[in-house]
């Protein structure tokens, strides 16, 4: 079967609400860890995470930042405006975009948009969709960063079906977080503490980062019947020569923490391959389409990953750049050949989601082993829950 023919009605399972995780528990790196090790699933917890992990490896997480993204406004009648921010639109640079201090506009979701046709909205300081192109203008000399620390509300996801509290400002962020502009977090890496990083160091495994700013896109249902009608959202990434550099010290594999670092280490690859095949591209041309891994022509299909990232890493050579600031539209799905990630790090996913796909894809369609056996253990769902380690 194509993947595009692929039904979503085959990706579900019972999930029953008491499975998800509203909260965290107490201490992250006690979550329960499922450890799948080629067909053979164990579990363990996740601060002996890097004992199954290879000496030597190289471990790639998301460094992203989730900005406190929604906000609410007053018309002047009273009525309440909701507005949610999904990535900027002028500027477009998300760092340009926090440092702006009188105006800036955001492409968002507007909450009770029926109720605003018109007209100019407020916020006070003390006062405690569809996707529109929103003008924000401010004064007083302060940043659209400080703004947002001071009056957004961070926005946890919409199945926890709770308000956001106070604690969710540090436990729905990573211990490594810090480049703002994801609206949801890159949970995997949620049960990282500093004891278990330092535990990865002392086993000789190497770590690097990469950005990819999460989007709203990320909880979409697939609602079509085949994957080949859902359109899927882009992120915006951001990559370090110096990563490139260290995956080609490791032959082009790493361990990744989560489905954001799969999705942007996989696009690399092909970036490389457009590199390979224009080597006068521009950057703003590497953007992954969704479909592109799936139709690249039989001339390319056999280089391997040594092969393209060195190109990619040549050519930001070539350019001088230190980062590559790109974006990628990249579905992951049955039928996809990984070509950089060995290992993964992830949590348990939404059924019929592209998640979900993604770790169909990754372990050889065996996800009903994974998830039956993580229903029959107790083990928590989504965002707050617990962990598995994937090894094909």
């Amino acid at each position: 079967m194509k993947t595009k023919d692929i039904h979503i009605s085959e990706y579900n399972y019972e999930l029953p609400d008491e499975r998800i995780a509203k909260f965290p528990i107490a201490e992250r790196d006690h979550s329960k860890l499922l450890v799948y090790d080629k067909g053979l699933v164990s579990e363990d917890v996740f601060y002996n995470l890097p004992n199954h992990l290879p000496q030597g490896a190289l471990m790639v997480y998301n460094n992203t930042k989730v900005i406190q993204a929604r906000l609410h406004f007053r018309k002047e009648t009273g009525a309440l405006i909701e507005i949610f921010l999904l990535e900027p639109a002028e500027p477009a640079d998300y760092e340009q975009m926090f440092q702006q201090t009188e105006h800036c506009s955001w492409l968002c979701l507007v909450g009770n948009q029926k109720k605003w046709k018109e007209g100019t909205l407020t916020r006070e300081c003390g006062e405690h969709g569809t996707s529109q192109w929103i003008d924000f203008e401010w004064s007083g000399g302060v940043s659209f960063a400080e703004i947002l620390d001071t009056m957004g509300e961070l926005p946890i996801p919409p199945y926890l079906n709770r308000e956001t509290q106070e604690s969710d400002k540090t436990t729905y962020q990573t211990v490594y977080s810090k480049i703002k502009g994801s609206v949801a977090a890159p949970t995997a890496g949620l049960h990282f503490t500093e004891r278990v990083l330092k535990d990865v160091d002392a086993r000789g495994i190497e770590r690097e980062e990469v950005t990819l700013h999460v989007g709203a896109g990320t909880f979409k249902p697939v609602k079509s019947a085949t994957i080949g009608e859902h359109s899927m959202h882009t992120e915006y990434i951001a990559v370090r020569r110096h990563t490139l550099k260290r995956l080609l010290a490791h032959e082009g594999h790493a361990i990744a923490v989560g489905t954001t670092s799969v999705r942007t280490l996989e696009s690399l690859y092909y970036m490389g391959l457009k590199v390979m095949q224009n080597p006068g591209i521009r950057e703003e041309e590497l953007h992954v389409n969704q479909w592109e891994p799936y139709d690249v022509g039989c001339t390319m299909s056999d280089v391997d990953s040594i092969e393209a990232l060195q190109a990619l890493y040549d050519w930001m050579v070539l350019n001088d750049l230190s980062v590559l600031h790109s974006s990628t539209q990249i579905i992951i799905a049955p039928g996809y050949t990984y070509h950089v990630v060995k290992m993964l790090i992830t949590n348990f996913h939404q059924p019929q989601s592209t998640l979900l796909l993604l770790v169909s894809a990754f372990v050889k369609g065996d996800w009903h082993k994974i998830y039956d056996y993580a229903l029959a253990h107790d083990f928590r769902f989504l965002s707050y829950g617990d962990s598995s380690l994937l090894i094909p």
